[in-house]
């Protein structure tokens, strides 16, 4: 009975882990249904269950065949499985029957094939590029083989020998542990060689043959491995590798197989001792060949004449290294960096000047969700950088979304229903410019508030947000229940949801699906649904990219969009190899190719997701669109209006800054003595020294007649800080990807990022500055230095934020500027370059502060604002100090008192202008 229950236990488990396999599937299904992917799911789904019923069947045959025989073989020797007394108090020994046995190797290998089967099947892609396979066009310069080969034959050979060798060595290892445990007694005593006699020895000479020319084939591709070797001076094949690994693979692949053939021979011999002596002639001939041989080489070859023997391998490696990351089509020109600006070249770049960024992200952050997230549940994530014209005016703007985080809901508030049929959405979004500041030193907000305000070029109609970087939770909409829009004075306005996006509950059979999936049968049983309800899940940019192309590599920061009225996210995906010949790795995980021929546009509204190809030169993504030829999309199908906010990928940038550092230089012998290697430079950033990080800037490149939007970052020399050249790489469409690298004259000195923040440290007028804020309760953060390049100069821009130490909102209230050698602080980036520059007070058209009778608000309108803020910042500190929170209580009790002695001024202000 109890043997009953547990098989009733253990079946029951079975059914129910397959049954929410089978749900899973299904609702992916339909999710991809709703997106117009079916095709790119079943192709996969099919591959993969061939690969796994392939996969299992090969196993649960081969192994079940095997210990059949070893069974067979051993059927006269009984297996004790456990003692017992009988009826008359006499010991027994309960013996398990063939067919016992037989039974349990069924199932033994019934589940050694379903593991193997579970892991095989995540290798369809593997296949499938196998298949469709597209080449590169060149070959490595040893073996002469396409670099497609590399990418798409050489894993699929690897991983059809790892299952082979995995299956014969399976086979090989249960047999003869089996055969000493049946066979234990027997081989204790004298009979020690009876396993290696008769039909025994013949099948386990059998394995050892089919495992040794499994080893000699794994000896004969290893070779190609060479190519991405690390044990020499450069990454990839070196001297030693091809005049002493390469050979040593040639021996052990010939080797082996006659050894494999030896085994064969031994079986017409007596004993086992030819087996022994195979093994160990193997096991030294592979620590010769493979180790100390190699190491000689090195040590006595190579290593007294390195560079000679080694310079037409480190050629190698700048070749293809500059090929694998795009640097070989990086353009490299002249620039003095001390050519002299007046106030006249100032004014006839101001594209550049007037989009000098002066807000850094993390303070623009803080910034923006004091001002503008109006209720706790609303959460801004991050910042992004875009550019937009307004007004028919070419701006950089700074852009974050306002997304709804159900976590800060009040805890009365968090019920099943707010939290998937009410509470549903984010609301629009900020925007300001870079450079443009109010007279209270805060950022001048273009786009802001709830509804948002109309702004010529990023006018929003739909700003709902069902999708993006927070939107964690899986949400229903066009239930009876009205959704939460947005607040409005001290009540809140309602919508329902009007778009396609989310999989459509139309049948009683979707909602019992989803009810099961989810766990949850108010799905089911609740009268909030109806036929036109709709379920949305997989909301994250991050997951609903990956769920669709899990093949591709993604960025990490998504960024919004607004084009027609709606908004949209962008992310970049790549492809990724680290089998690129020759190539340096450029990650841990020994990546050594990049590319990103791919643009993700997700509708922040209906969830619709294009994968449009921007790149369709790149031969891994001629592969993927074979793969799939319904997932891509030519970026001729893409609007205009979303395509001008392309932008090179951050990090794409920064990989082939970073290999740059080091494959700028092309001679040989420079490379090898390292005698010019460069490194990002250092700044302080907010008191503590870090990299500088890569920045978008709107500018005019020297010799170049428009602005455009540039990804620019500066370099140094290693142990040094002054700057020997900039890289820049174009945005916008015409010149997207172009890169330049602008080298400075080694015999000027262009001081760097750090020789500029050690002179701000020592000016005295600046450095007082400072130290009195910081005395007066305030604290003092330094932003990102800037290298703007003007023409054939530089000028260094500094923003300089105070924030009160309990408080949260920073305020910028310095700009620092150096030119050769001059270091001004002034409160405006114009009044900084009218100190170094002159030019009076029209002598520049652009002004870092907003213009009064178009920007800024009436005094009363600011009045207003100040009082919402803090009547907003009175309801959070309510809610803090209900939470028990008065950490939060506190810092929130400063800001207020802030508030209302700014909104005292201002009203004392305004009686006076009345």
């Amino acid at each position: 009975m109890n043997r009953i229950k547990i098989l009733g236990i253990a079946f029951t488990l079975i059914i129910v882990f397959l049954f929410y396999q089978f749900l899973d599937l299904i609702t992916d299904y339909l999710w991809f249904e709703s997106l117009g992917f079916v095709s790119v799911f079943l192709l996969r789904i099919q591959y993969q269950m061939i690969l796994f019923g392939s996969v299992f069947l090969v196993f649960t045959s081969i192994l079940y065949l095997n210990f059949s025989i070893t069974l067979r073989l051993t059927r006269t020797f009984p297996l004790p499985f456990f003692r017992y007394q009988d009826t008359n108090q006499q010991s027994r020994i309960l013996h398990l029957t063939s067919k016992v046995l037989s039974l349990i190797a069924l199932a033994a290998s019934s589940v050694i094939g379903y593991i193997a089967g579970s892991f095989a099947k995540n290798n369809w892609e593997l296949i499938l590029k196998y298949a469709k396979q597209s080449e590169f066009g060149f070959v490595d310069p040893i073996f002469n083989q396409d670099v497609g080969f590399y990418f798409f034959t050489l894993p699929f050979w690897n991983s059809i020998l790892g299952w082979l060798e995995a299956i014969v060595l399976i086979c090989l290892l249960t047999s003869v542990i089996f055969y000493f445990i049946r066979m234990g007694m027997g081989l204790i005593s004298n009979n020690f060689k009876s396993i290696f006699t008769g039909p025994i020895k013949v099948q386990i000479s059998i394995l050892l043959a089919a495992f040794a020319f499994l080893i000699a084939f794994e000896f004969y591709i290893n070779r190609f491995g060479l190519l991405w070797s690390p044990s020499g001076v450069v990454f990839g094949a070196g001297y030693t590798d091809l005049h002493s690994r390469l050979y040593g693979y040639w021996f052990m692949a010939s080797l082996t197989l006659i050894l494999g053939g030896l085994v064969i021979y031994s079986l017409f011999l007596s004993g086992g001792r030819m087996l022994a002596g195979i093994a160990g002639l193997f096991l030294i001939a592979s620590i010769f060949s493979q180790g100390i041989i190699p190491g000689l080489v090195q040590k006595f070859i190579v290593e007294p004449n390195e560079y000679t023997k080694e310079e037409p391998y480190i050629k190698n490696n700048i070749k293809f290294s500059r090929l694998a990351y795009n640097l070989d089509k990086i353009n490299v020109r002249e620039y003095s960096g001390t050519a002299s600006l007046d106030s006249n070249k100032i004014n006839q770049n101001q594209s550049t000047i007037r989009n000098i960024r002066l807000w850094d992200w993390e303070p623009l952050l803080s910034t923006y969700r004091q001002l503008q997230e109006i209720r706790l549940y609303y959460r801004f994530n991050d910042v992004d950088v875009d550019r937009y014209s307004i007004n028919g005016d070419y701006r950089q703007m700074m852009v974050s979304v306002r997304e709804l985080e159900y976590e800060q809901v009040p805890d009365r508030a968090k019920t099943w229903v707010n939290q998937r049929l009410r509470y549903t959405h984010g609301y629009g979004l900020v925007a300001s410019p870079v450079n443009q500041v109010t007279e209270e030193g805060l950022p001048d907000l273009f786009v802001k508030d709830i509804p948002p305000n109309k702004v010529n070029g990023m006018e929003i109609t739909r700003p709902e947000i069902y999708y993006g970087e927070l939107t964690r939770d899986y949400i229903f909409t066009n239930t009876s229940s009205p959704e939460f829009d947005y607040p409005l004075g001290d009540t809140n306005k309602d919508s329902f949801y009007q778009g396609h996006g989310g999989v459509k509950l139309d049948t009683f059979l979707k909602r019992l699906i989803y009810a099961f999936s989810f766990q949850n049968f108010r799905i089911q049983i609740s009268s909030y649904f109806s036929d036109e309800s709709r379920i949305h899940y997989y909301r994250t940019i991050e997951e609903r990219v990956t769920k669709i192309a899990p093949f591709l590599r993604y960025d990490a920061d998504p960024y919004p969009v607004v084009a027609d009225g709606k908004i949209y996210w962008i992310i970049d995906a790549y492809v990724l190899d680290s089998h690129f010949p020759y190539s340096e790795a450029f990650d841990r995980y020994g990546n050594n190719y990049i590319r990103n021929p791919v643009k993700v546009i997700v509708d922040a509204y209906n969830g619709d997701t294009r994968f449009a190809i921007i790149d369709d030169k790149e031969p891994m993504i001629q592969t993927y669109k074979k793969i799939f030829p319904d997932l891509f999309v030519g970026v001729d199908q893409i609007p205009i209006s979303i395509k001008e906010h392309f932008r090179y990928p951050l990090d794409l940038f920064k990989v082939q800054a970073k290999m740059y550092l080091s494959y700028h230089m092309q001679d040989p012998r420079v490379f090898y003595n390292r005698e010019d290697m460069w490194r990002f430079p250092i700044e302080k950033l907010d008191g503590v020294e870090k990299s500088v990080e890569p920045y978008y800037m709107i500018m005019k490149l020297p010799g170049e007649e428009k602005e455009e939007l540039q990804l620019i970052l500066p370099f140094t020399p290693v142990n040094k800080s002054n700057m020997v050249a900039w890289m820049s790489v174009g945005c916008d469409s015409e010149n997207y990807g172009r890169s330049i690298v602008y080298k400075f004259p080694k015999q000027e000195l262009i001081f760097g990022p750090m020789q500029i923040e050690s002179r701000i440290d020592q000016n005295p007028i600046i450095s007082e500055q400072i130290t009195l804020w910081s005395q007066q309760g305030s604290r003092v953060i330094r932003g990102s230095l800037l290298v703007i390049p003007v023409e054939d100069s530089l000028l260094y821009v500094e923003p300089l934020y105070l924030r009160a130490k309990t408080g949260q909102m920073p305020e910028l209230k310095r700009v620092i500027l150096s030119y050769k050698n001059e270091i001004v602080m002034e409160s405006t980036l114009e009044s900084g370059l009218r100190s170094i520059f002159g030019g009076g007070k029209s002598g520049f058209t652009s002004s870092s502060v907003s213009n009064t009778s178009q920007k800024e608000e009436s005094g009363m309108q600011k009045i207003l604002k100040l009082s919402n803020l803090a009547d907003e910042t009175m309801r959070k500190a309510d809610s803090a100090i209900k939470a028990g929170n008065w950490k939060e209580y506190g810092e929130l009790q400063e800001e207020l008192r802030q508030l209302i002695q700014e909104l005292n001024r201002n009203i004392i202000a305004q009686g006076k202008k009345q």
